[in-house]
This record gives C-alpha cells, structure tokens and sequence, in this order.
C-alpha cells in the first residue's frame, strides 16, 4: 500500500470508529424496553466519545491532508546533447542532469543557454525549441528563479510547452544572465526548500562551466 493510502485509511479510522460507536448505541437503545439511569449515564457518555471521534477525525484531515498523487508524464524518455559542446560542458550537463532526475521529483529538464537548447533529458515533450516567453525572460532579467508549484494553475504555463503536457511543477532557474534550467515534475507542490537551494548550486556550477565556453 502506498504512503498516501496508508495515510487515508489513518485518517478514516477516527471517523469510523465514532460512526460504529454511535450507531451501536442507537441500535442497543432501541432495543432496550426499560432502561436504568446509570444505563443512561452511559449512553450519555457513549455518544459524546462517538462524537469527539468524528470530530477528530475531520479536524485531521483539514491538518494533515493527503499528499497531491503522483502523474504519469506524457512523453517519451529520451536524452538530447548539444554535441559542439566542449567534452567538459557536456560531461558536466550530463552529470547535473543525472542528479536532479534521480535525486529529486524532476522528471523532465530543459537546459537553454545562448539562444540554443543545451540539452534535453527525462519526459521529453514535442516541441524541441524553446521561444523565450514572460516567465523565462523575467528570470533571465532579474537572476531570480520562479517555482511554478501547480502548473496547471498558472495561464503562463503555455510558453512551456517543450516540456510534457501534463507536467504538475515547475522551477526556472537562471543559469547566469544567458540561459534557464527548466525542471518539470511529475507531482505539485514537490520541491523542498532543500531542493531548491540545490538547484540553484548545481545551476551556478553550470554557468560557471559555460561562461568559459563563451571567451
């Protein structure tokens, strides 16, 4: 059983504890002629503990709700280098791009840097050219990445659309002032903060590493 679902059926349990509770009680009243009162005391307290179960039970799912479901990415797996890069720009994205895929929820990455996509890897979606819309030129601009946390949410999402249709989260992150790593995930709201302090360390290296293609 999934996490998600053992975390359900946890959440249920208080719910339906109190929901049997109760209804035993109605049943074992009804079918009682003559009842004393410490009979009556009891099913006085029967049903207050039957409903605080129930009350449990929704107050925890409002705190603890159900993580968001993981999607299957439309899209071919693939891996696409730039080969005029020199071999040390390219080892380098590959290895980068290994991490991220096998580390993190990122399903699908798109590395454009000097009008050119570098490299593509993971779910690749059908276009195979990137056209630098709002979000990718503000984060050019500004040198600040955008996490996108429901894509599905976001009308700007179109200017994506070299990455898999159904792609859940997003992060752009600037890799210097000349280009973007663009991470797709397979889930919302998935990156941890610790992931995204990642990135943005192995997408300074990257900028390092191509700045010195550039002299």
């Amino acid at each position: 059983m999934a996490a998600s679902d053992r975390t359900g059926v946890l959440q249920t349990l208080p719910i339906a504890a109190g929901a049997i509770a109760g209804t035993a009680l109605m049943v074992n009243r009804f079918f009682t002629p003559s009842l004393t009162s410490s009979q009556s005391r009891s099913d006085v307290v029967g049903v207050i503990v039957s409903a605080v179960l129930i009350l449990i039970g929704l107050l925890w799912q409002q705190i603890q709700p159900r993580p968001p479901e993981a999607v299957e990415l439309i899209g071919e797996d693939g891996f696409e280098l730039d080969e005029t890069l020199p071999e040390r720009a390219k080892t380098e994205l590959a290895w980068a791009s290994h991490l991220l895929l096998t580390n993190t929820v990122t399903q699908s990455i798109v590395v454009w840097h000097g009008d050119r996509i570098l490299l593509r890897r993971g779910i690749l979606g059908t276009s195979e050219t990137v056209t630098p819309g709002p979000i990718v030129t503000r984060v050019m601009k500004k040198q600040t990445p955008v996490y996108l946390v429901q894509l599905s949410l976001y009308p700007g999402r179109i200017e994506f659309d070299y990455l898999p249709e159904n792609t859940q989260g997003l992060i752009c992150q600037p890799i210097g002032d000349r280009g973007v790593m663009i991470l797709g995930a397979n889930v919302p709201r998935s990156y941890t903060k610790q992931d995204e302090n990642w990135i943005t360390g192995i997408a300074d290296k990257l900028a390092n590493t191509l700045s010195l293609n550039d002299r």
